[in-house]
């Protein structure tokens, strides 16, 4: 098994790739919804492109931007040995 580290979205450098874990609490029911029309659901494989002046990545292929309140408050996972792009 290989072993994962998790972290908020906002702590992952730019051309990190990572998979979504799930969404803090802080993230009310109607924006949650918003982000899984998005795309953004469990185990999502996420590149991380930006992190100023807003949070952006890239979810299949499309590229979303986040606000850093909101991405603050997403916890994703990355491999141990997962490298930049």
């Amino acid at each position: 098994m290989i072993a994962t580290e998790r972290i908020r979205l906002t702590g992952t450098p730019p051309g990190q790739r990572v998979r979504l874990a799930e969404f803090g609490e802080e993230i009310d029911t109607l924006q949650r919804e918003q982000l899984l029309s998005y795309g953004l659901v469990a185990q999502q494989p996420l590149t991380v492109l930006q992190q100023r002046p807003m949070t952006v990545v890239l979810c299949e292929h499309m590229e979303l931007a986040l606000e850093h309140c909101v991405a603050h408050h997403i916890w994703v996972e990355k491999e141990a040995n997962a490298g930049k792009i």
